[in-house]
C-alpha cells in the first residue's frame, strides 16, 4: 500500500491528519507487522483500545442529548447495538476503509480486508488515530457526518440484519414506488467473488451495496437508502 493512498483516503474523508505515522498505525495489521519485523511498525490494537472508549462516549453524548426522555436501560441498549461488531463493520465498508488496511500476505489471501471482525476493528482504531491527532471536538464532527445520521431508533441492529424490510415499509409509508434490486457488477474470482447491487425506487437510484453475497449487498444497498430516505 503505498503512502499516496493515504493521501488519497484523507481527501475522500475531507481530513488532514498532522500526524501521518499516526494514521498508518491505525491502518497496520497485527499480520502485517509480523511480516515486516524490522523497523520500527506498530500495529493498530491499541488504538482500538482507545477508539472503542471514545466511540462509547461520544454515542453515549449523542443518545443522551438526541433521547431525553429515554431511560437509561434503553440507552444502555441503543448503544450497544450502535457500537457493536456488524455496526462498526458497516461504517467501515462505508467508508471503503478496508481499501487501505496493510496486511500480510497470508491475512490478505484469507479475505481479511473483507472479514467483519477486522473491519470493525479498523474503524475503532481510526477513531482512535483521529482522536490522538485531532482532538475530542473534530471527532464528534466526524461521527456526526458518517455515523450519527444512521442512529434513527433503539432498533439500529436491525438496519444491519434487514434493511430491505425497513426500507419497504418507509418507502410504502412514504408513498414510493416500487423497489428494485439489479445486480451492477460482479467483482474477483469464483473463490472471492464481490457483488455490486443497486437499489431503485421507481426510476430513481437510492443506493449501492457491495458483499460477498448477493443477499449482503442488497441488504447494504438497502440500508444506504433508508439512510438517505430517513434524513
Amino acid at each position: 500500500m503505498r503512502h499516496e493512498s493515504f493521501d488519497e483516503l484523507q481527501q475522500k474523508l475531507q481530513l488532514a491528519f498532522r500526524q501521518g505515522k499516526l494514521l498508518r498505525q491505525a491502518f497496520t495489521h497485527t499480520s502485517y507487522v509480523n511480516e515486516h519485523k524490522r523497523g520500527s511498525v506498530q500495529d493498530n490494537e491499541r488504538l482500538e483500545f482507545l477508539g472503542d472508549a471514545v466511540l462509547q462516549l461520544l454515542v453515549s453524548d449523542y443518545l443522551f442529548k438526541t433521547y431525553p426522555k429515554r431511560p437509561e436501560g434503553e440507552l444502555t441498549r441503543m448503544r450497544a447495538s450502535v457500537v457493536c461488531e456488524p455496526s462498526l463493520a458497516y461504517f467501515a465498508e462505508r467508508l471503503e476503509l478496508g481499501k487501505y488496511v496493510l496486511l500480510g500476505r497470508g491475512e490478505e489471501q484469507l479475505g481479511g480486508r473483507h472479514r467483519q471482525a477486522l473491519l470493525a476493528d479498523l474503524f475503532e482504531s481510526f477513531i482512535g488515530a483521529l482522536f490522538l491527532d485531532a482532538g475530542i471536538e473534530k471527532t464528534k464532527t466526524f461521527l456526526e457526518k458518517h455515523m450519527f445520521p444512521y442512529i434513527e431508533s433503539n432498533d439500529f441492529g436491525l438496519l444491519m440484519k434487514d434493511a430491505k424490510s425497513k426500507l419497504q415499509e418507509r418507502s410504502q409509508h412514504l408513498g414510493l414506488g416500487a423497489i428494485d434490486y439489479r445486480i451492477v457488477e460482479e467483482r474477483g474470482p469464483a473463490h472471492d467473488r464481490e457483488f455490486v447491487v443497486e437499489v431503485s425506487i421507481g426510476d430513481e437510484g437510492f443506493g449501492v451495496g457491495k458483499g460477498r453475497t448477493k443477499k449482503e449487498a442488497e441488504q447494504r444497498a438497502a440500508a444506504e437508502a433508508w439512510g438517505k430516505l430517513s434524513r
